[in-house]
């Protein structure tokens, strides 16, 4: 039990310190909440919020990786370095490929309820 205890405290010293230093995590948790808000708003069905609830894991999960690698990278050298360059920018691409598959997603599961609400006038 110790153990366990010990392993939450450390990934929550690393899900705080990506947090506090990482603007884009936190420009990702203000969209969640946005998008958990349009969801109750619109009364989502279980199986969109179970999507949602995974992709919303998925990119956070992202940026955090990005994140380690990014602080990896610095650590083994302070100077710049082609391979350097290149790990950070595909795990940067790895990212930008998770949220745009997020917003592609939420447009599929918010577009009809949107356009219901619309229909609706």
């Amino acid at each position: 039990m110790k153990r366990l205890l010990y392993s939450l405290r450390c990934a929550g010293e690393g899900i705080g310190y990506a947090v506090r230093t990482q603007a884009n995590l936190r420009i990702h948790l203000t969209l969640t909440g946005l998008v958990l808000m349009a969801g109750l708003w619109l009364q989502l069905a279980p199986i969109e919020w179970a999507i949602l609830v995974v992709l919303i894991a998925v990119v956070l999960s992202a940026e955090l990786f990005n994140t380690a690698l990014e602080a990896t990278l610095d650590r083994v050298s302070s100077e710049e370095h082609p391979l350097a360059k290149i790990g950070k920018d595909v795990a940067a691409g790895a990212v930008l490929i998770c949220a745009l598959g997020a917003v592609l997603v939420g447009l599929l599961i918010f577009g009809p309820h949107l356009l219901a609400l619309i229909a609706r006038g």
